[in-house]
């Protein structure tokens, strides 16, 4: 039973919860397929066959279910026609938040925190294309750079649900999903807010994907094996997860279900490498020790952890470092850990919100999500590795999101029916 604290108090911290939720990815269009797929244990690999990857080592990805349809939406049949296809992931799991969470009103200027690696990648390529062809046919090529731009994104979902939000875009590698949705935490926590909608997104599009082949970051096979001891890259996916997140004081007076409450953010840069992390993870430690801390917790209150777990050589062992450093060897051996990546691939700016999703789901559903296709684990792995989907009696969560450049970002949820 949750028990209110003053409302409206700005000494005083005040307690965050989600109560929409919004999802879509390679695991299906609702939260129900995407718990049906973590109860199976099913992987979500396919062909790409929406850009050309006849020249790349590798040609599979996980691939959603992006419908070209919308039950219901205002925008004019040649508004809807320019949108790509990250912004109809976007617009998907965004209406499908405000519907879960029974938000009949949505408050004017609601803050609008979407994170994004790619945004509109795909219309730029187009721009590109059509400019290599004729230096002077320029049809369309105005409505490409206006449809570019991620703000353009964000006002093409307000104008179809009606809504006119604050937009606030983040995009901070992989990063970017956990970010929206502690940015919109803190600033609920605050009291300078009381509701927001946040989460991320990011569609396939052939210039990231041909860019992380050619790093040579992608499995051969289009198979990940995170912490699998022999594990030779991640694979590529695509998704969004958007989440309605507010106040207690604001939950209480539209007599709305809470989900799961969100209780504690770090983040932190190790300053390393481009590309690779520190190789004792140490940014990931202070990220996980500054979430713990702000949510009054020690790392021996977690029961699962979702992690970062790309299944490159070099992010797992990492993360694994991290884990044991930050709950010490005792205590990390009774957490609970797994990678979700290793069943619908790496969404990029989207991910962190997808994998905060696979944990308001867990948490829902007292159901550990497993690592998938590891044959020897890593010895780094200190841990309670989840190989196979269970069942468990979940009350607290965490999830890490690590990007490029060293963008570390780690979220707490707890069942609200235990808070």
């Amino acid at each position: 039973m949750i028990q209110p604290t003053a409302p409206g108090n700005p000494s005083q911290p005040q307690r965050v919860f989600v109560t929409g939720l919004g999802v879509i990815s390679p695991m299906g269009e609702t939260p129900d397929s995407h718990i049906e797929s973590l109860r199976a244990g099913s992987t979500h690999f396919s062909e790409i066959d929406f850009f050309d990857v006849s020249r790349q080592r590798v040609k599979t990805a996980g691939i959603a279910p992006v419908s070209e349809k919308f039950n219901s939406h205002a925008l004019s049949e040649r508004e809807a026609a320019r949108l790509d296809r990250g912004t109809k992931l976007l617009l998907h799991s965004t209406a499908q938040a405000i519907a879960s969470a029974n938000l009949k009103k949505i408050p004017a200027g609601i803050p609008f925190i979407i994170g994004t690696s790619a945004g509109a990648m795909p219309i730029g390529e187009d721009f590109y294309k059509t400019s290599q062809i004729s230096s002077t046919d320029r049809r369309g090529q105005f409505s490409r750079v206006e449809y570019y731009q991620p703000q353009r994104q964000a006002t093409s979902v307000q104008k179809a649900l009606n809504f006119r939000g604050n937009t606030q875009i983040i995009s901070n590698a992989c990063a970017s999903g956990a970010n929206t949705i502690g940015h919109a935490f803190q600033a609920i926590r605050s009291g300078r807010e009381t509701i927001a909608l946040a989460g991320g997104f990011d569609a396939l599009c052939q210039l990231v994907f041909a860019g992380f082949d050619s790093l040579q970051a992608l499995a051969e096979s289009g198979i990940p094996r995170p912490f699998d001891a022999h594990r030779d890259g991640l694979a590529l996916g695509e998704g969004g997860a958007m989440f309605v997140i507010e106040s207690e004081a604001s939950m209480l007076q539209r007599g709305a279900t809470p989900i799961a409450e969100i209780c504690g953010y770090g983040m932190a840069t190790d300053l390393h490498h481009l590309t690779q992390p520190h190789p004792e993870g140490t940014a990931a430690v202070r990220s996980m020790s500054a979430a713990t801390r702000m949510a009054g917790m020690q790392p021996s209150d977690i029961q699962y952890i979702n992690s970062h777990g790309t299944g490159t050589p070099l992010n797992d062992i990492a993360e694994a470092n991290a884990i044991t450093h930050w709950a010490g060897p005792e205590d990390a051996k009774n957490i609970s850990v797994s990678s979700t990546k290793s069943a619908m691939g790496h969404l990029l700016g989207g991910a962190g919100a997808i994998e905060s999703a696979i944990c308001l789901l867990a948490l829902q559903h007292q159901h550990l999500p497993a690592s998938l296709n590891i044959r020897e684990p890593d010895p780094a792995c200190q841990f309670d590795l989840v190989r196979e989907p269970r069942e468990a009696k979940l009350d607290i969560v965490l999830t890490n999101s690590f990007g490029f450049g060293g963008s570390n970002a780690t979220l707490i949820f707890r069942n609200p029916t235990t808070a």
